[in-house]
């Protein structure tokens, strides 16, 4: 079939299909005369404008310089600032009513940020004061650089857990706090240099890889962990596992339970129970949100009053101790980018990076969508990574955007970024004025902190989801989860990956095709096995390719195709019906098409010829038939071997045989 890449030719006057159809087909689905459409080339472009047009879809999906099309260079000047600081948008229509709200907003946060800074600084094994200025500087570089307006910024669960299983490995903080420190920032300014580097270099795509599935077994497992190392504080032993295995840290509880304190295990229950039931509260009734986000600053509070006033009867209760006042300070001499660690701090920032990537972007978008805006995802990625690198200079470690915070922020009112800036403001009172109050804070009241905000990652109704769904996901999803408690949480999250790199593999090479049957009274052609009225159309065999045709998955479509044809066959002689003449390729879902591909449906034709049988493609896509043109596979289909619907195929490729 000759191709034209300016005009669509069409032919008229085509006769009924031939008899050896109408013998098995019943009348109602003859299909009614058709006009066969040549398939035509896409316009000619140059190398070049190929290139440009594939990479431009590849980097910029989004078009983010459409705003600059037209306008004066005054203009292009303040869009080009408002693009890279996204504070130029919103900061000349700021007014004192938004203020107010921001001003709530951030104040609610920053007493649910102190609480959680501190703990979530134990957590990565660092002290509890760099949580604090890991919740000062960050928030204040997001307001300056981020798009989200709900996004409240600091130290999150995962990231730290992450970093403190993967230092804890190598360095003790108790026995090199110098080196372990040096190794905590210098990762941080590695996992900002990645953060941005994706974020400039419009690579976002790469955290794909991390897919839901993964993420909701890796935190789920992270959360399981997390629990269990925070029997420390809840129980007041002393001498803990540094291992993060589920089963050493059992075996850690159950040999030392000569330690247990049943003071520390009383109030921490007691806190404990007092939490959760401020986190139900708050989830049955959001307008009650300030319930949770005021719950951990006031248990705080209380239990600090309790340890002082009982300090002499419950010595057992361990407490946080000295906090030194103060802003953060500098750390940029502390970077260090040689010895034999430099690997470990860039694994550490680079697996810290992207999942605290993952949920600062996955959370911005999820509060934007609630309120009809849009988040830029590369712009949260510099902002981000920006932010990280900033922090790793001033006594920071890795901080993104949290969910339980964000969640507080939204309901608290927040209009814009702002209530990140009040929140700083809060956080940096109590580093200058408050810190003599935590040092008679108990270590079980951060323990109790961290087990509820963590608990609310185990999410089991997403893994029955994906276990009805997709089998293959709640694989992955269940790979993560194991790996994490049992072996380590990088290699649990490696597990999962590798799990979902499987899957995206498993189809390329093995990509489906279906047998395709005429819905009667229709040229609509679907699935025999899906749809019970669609009916064979004697003398072909029409088949369906629903993936690329790559190199990794042409022998695979090559020998499934062929034994589409003998099953096809044998069923024909089987029930004396007239033998196939003609295959039928729908290429409708064929998005894309190598040189192995296009060898493939060469030899596949030569093939089938010499068994008599006709081989036709069907609505190939633009750069599909390029492609085939380019490579000369078209001549050697001649006049009827290319056509834009199935149903054009069998109307002429019918009238054709009856002429």
């Amino acid at each position: 079939m000759g191709l034209n890449s300016n005009r669509i030719e069409h032919f008229s006057d085509l006769e009924a299909p031939p008899p050896s159809m109408q013998e098995t087909a019943t009348p109602s689905i003859q299909p009614p005369p058709l006009e066969v459409h040549r398939v035509c080339l896409p316009p000619p472009r140059t190398t070049a404008q190929k290139l440009r047009h594939r990479l431009s879809d590849i980097f910029f999906p989004d078009d983010p310089l459409h705003k600059f099309k037209d306008q004066s260079w005054h203009r292009k000047l303040v869009l080009g600032l408002q693009f890279l600081f996204p504070i130029f948008k919103w900061a000349p229509n700021y007014n004192l009513q938004l203020l107010k709200s921001d001003v709530v907003s951030g104040l609610t946060i920053g007493s649910l940020a102190i609480p959680q800074g501190i703990s979530y600084a134990k957590l990565a094994n660092l002290p509890p004061i760099i949580g604090l200025y890991s919740s000062f500087v960050p928030p204040l570089i997001y307001s300056v650089l981020g798009s989200s307006r709900h996004l409240a910024v600091g130290p999150v669960s995962i990231a730290s857990l992450v970093m403190g299983t993967m230092l804890s490995e190598v360095v003790s903080y108790t026995e090199e706090p110098i080196l372990y420190l040096q190794l905590a920032f210098t990762a941080t300014f590695f996992a900002g240099v990645f953060q941005s580097s994706l974020g400039f270099l419009r690579l976002g795509f790469i955290i794909d890889f991390l897919s839901k599935a993964t993420l909701v077994g890796f935190m789920a497992g992270a959360a399981v962990i997390v629990s269990l190392q925070q029997l420390k504080g809840m129980l007041g032993i002393v001498h803990f596992t540094a291992k993060m295995q589920m089963l050493p840290v059992l075996s850690s509880v159950v040999h030392h339970k000569n330690e247990w304190s049943w003071q520390t295990i009383v109030m921490g229950v007691a806190f404990l129970v007092l939490l959760l039931t401020a986190r139900q509260i708050s989830m049955r009734k959001p307008k009650l949100f300030w319930i949770s986000a005021a719950a951990p600053l006031a248990s705080v509070i209380l239990s600090t009053i309790l340890v002082v006033c009982l300090k002499s009867k419950a010595p057992q209760i361990k407490t946080i101790g000295h906090l030194p006042k103060g802003v953060n300070p500098l750390s940029l001499n502390m970077l260090f980018f040689r010895g034999s660690h430099l690997a470990l701090t860039f694994k550490t920032g680079l697996i810290t990076g992207i999942l605290s990537l993952t949920e600062g972007i996955a959370v911005g978008r999820t509060f934007a969508s609630l309120q009809n805006y849009q988040v830029d995802g590369n712009q949260e990625m510099v902002a981000i990574g920006l932010m990280n690198m900033a922090g790793s200079c001033t006594s920071c470690y890795v901080t993104t955007g949290s969910f339980s915070r964000s969640a507080v922020n939204y309901n608290a009112g927040a209009q814009t970024v702002v209530s990140n800036v009040i929140m700083a403001a809060a956080v940096l009172v109590t580093l200058l004025l408050l810190m003599p109050l935590f040092q008679y804070t108990p270590n079980l009241i951060l323990a109790a902190i961290i087990i509820t905000a963590v608990i609310g990652l185990i999410d089991y109704e997403a893994a029955i989801r994906l276990w009805k769904v997709d089998k293959l996901d709640f694989l992955a999803c269940l790979c993560s989860f194991l790996g994490v408690l049992f072996i380590s949480v990088p290699a649990g999250l490696a597990i999962a990956v590798g799990v979902s790199v499987f899957k995206i593999l498993l189809h390329v090479t093995r990509p489906n095709t279906a047998l395709l049957g005429n819905i009667p009274g229709t040229q609509i052609y679907q699935n025999l096995s899906r749809y019970r009225e669609a009916v064979r159309i004697p003398c072909f065999l029409i088949l369906a390719v629903e993936a690329p045709i790559y190199f990794a998955n042409t022998t695979y479509l090559h020998e499934r195709i062929m034994r589409w044809i003998r099953e096809e066959e044998e069923l024909l002689v089987s029930n004396n019906k007239s033998n196939v003449k003609c295959v039928i390729l729908d290429m409708t879902a064929v998005t894309a098409i190598d040189t192995s591909g296009i060898d493939m449906i060469n030899e596949l034709r030569k093939m089938l010829e010499i068994r008599s049988l006709k081989l036709v493609l069907a609505n190939p896509v633009g750069s599909v038939v390029e492609k085939l043109h380019r490579s000369n596979v078209l001549t050697s289909f001649e006049m009827e071997g290319l056509y834009l619907t199935v149903g054009e195929a069998v109307v002429d490729i019918s009238s054709s045989w009856k002429a």
